[in-house]
């Protein structure tokens, strides 16, 4: 793992949400994106050298939604850049991680994505990403 990539958030309304995070963090969103893939729209905010991505479902297909019927509106997962995510999934599976995307997708901002269930990391959904070179 390379560094702590980003923190992703479930949103019920995007512009809202962008909304009270540039009063919160004093400077607006650098990106905003359609991931058709997985059924959201995502905005980014930068924050030192970490990210903060906010997530808004496009459809009942998408796991936002899920998670945010189930759990509401809140923290979604955390992401850990990588250098090689096929690499790093082979290892992660050998010391008994249980990945839920076995070929990684093209996700938001540049990157290769999977993740890693939330059972086999005491609750919390973690997502490796790769940039795209």
């Amino acid at each position: 793992m390379l560094k702590l990539e980003h923190l992703g958030f479930a949103v019920k309304n995007l512009s809202e949400a962008d909304e009270m995070y540039r009063r919160l963090l004093g400077t607006g969103p650098y990106k905003r994106e359609k991931v058709p893939s997985e059924h959201v729209i995502t905005s980014f905010f930068k924050v030192g050298e970490v990210k903060i991505e906010l997530l808004e479902a496009t459809s009942n297909e998408s796991a936002i939604a899920g998670f945010i019927e189930k759990r509401g509106e809140g923290m979604h997962h955390v992401a850990f850049e990588v250098e090689n995510i096929e690499l790093e999934i082979q290892r992660l599976r050998a010391e008994g991680f249980q990945i839920i995307n076995e070929k990684p997708k093209k996700g938001a901002d540049n990157k290769l994505v999977t993740f890693i269930h939330p059972k086999s990391t005491k609750g919390i959904l973690v997502e490796l990403c790769q940039e795209i070179s």
